[in-house]
């Protein structure tokens, strides 16, 4: 068997092994806190909020480490971010309760450092239409396939190709929709999980950097070019059909790119008393 069957072969037992994103839906209720990378979560008084679920995405896991507090899910879904910085994906799975990791990056991961899930709860986190087994559709055949399906938000174009890449997902065994933020899949995480409330902090997309990169060593980052066309599309969806009562979205950075009109701003005190009263 080649070495890419075999890579299939194992990312299928992995899902395979409990299903966990099948048996966690629905679980919890209240607030989880999302900790991205900009430069703002650098000031998020982490310890503060040790009793409240939290979610960290690639490298923000190095404030959980610093400040000794365990996530209740670690995501990454970046297959270059698991080739150059493998320290601190080894750290979130082995922190975190939970690690969700896209294919192509637990495949990066299963060829350099296989032995860096033994022992730990990792999940597939598997994108919408990208089936583990199976073909894919075109992007526009599949949005309008799933545009009857209640778990499943997409926009669908016929002139254009882009929209129908937009979408939200309310159950993560379907698959989630990248947003070209992996914040973004966290958002669908909390909605899966059965959070009420998601705070996003660091989420600035200012084009500052990550607050645990500086220089020459950093990283280089696509948020400019993808803005305009994924990640604002995608915000504004949830904030047209996804926002309700039921799931609310907030962000702790005042200097955030996203408009405060698709996603409302909360200072520490608000976040306080929104934790008090759920």
């Amino acid at each position: 068997m080649d070495k890419s069957l075999l890579l299939k072969q194992r990312l299928l037992e992995i899902w395979d092994d409990g299903k966990p994103f099948e048996a966690c839906r629905g679980k919890f209720s209240g607030t989880l806190i999302v900790l991205a990378s900009g430069p703002s979560a650098a000031d998020f008084p982490l310890e503060r909020y040790r009793h409240v679920p939290m979610v960290a995405v690639n490298g923000s896991i190095v404030r959980f480490a610093e400040a000794g507090v365990r996530p209740l899910f670690y995501l990454c879904d970046d297959r270059g971010f698991v080739r150059l910085r493998l320290p601190l994906v080894r750290q979130g799975i082995e922190l975190a309760e939970h690690a969700a990791l896209g294919t192509g990056a637990l495949e990066v991961l299963l060829e350099s450092a296989p032995e860096a899930i033994e022992g730990h709860s990792v999940c597939v986190m598997r994108r919408t239409n990208r089936p583990l087994d199976g073909a894919v559709l075109s992007d526009r055949r599949y949005a309008w396939s799933v545009r009857k399906d209640p778990d499943l938000e997409c926009r669908f174009s016929l002139l254009r190709q882009k929209p129908n890449r937009i979408g939200f997902s309310r159950n993560m065994t379907k698959g989630y929709f990248g947003g070209r933020t992996i914040p973004y899949a966290a958002m669908q995480l909390a909605y899966h999980l059965g959070f009420r409330n998601v705070v996003l902090v660091g989420l600035d997309m200012g084009g500052q950097g990550r607050f645990y990169e500086q220089g020459d060593a950093a990283l280089p980052s696509r948020l400019d070019e993808d803005y305009v066309d994924y990640i604002l599309p995608s915000f504004e969806l949830v904030a047209e059909r996804v926002v309700c009562e039921d799931y609310r979205m907030f962000t702790l950075s005042n200097d955030s790119r996203l408009p405060a009109s698709l996603v409302p701003r909360l200072s520490l005190d608000q976040l306080d008393d929104l934790l008090a009263s759920s």
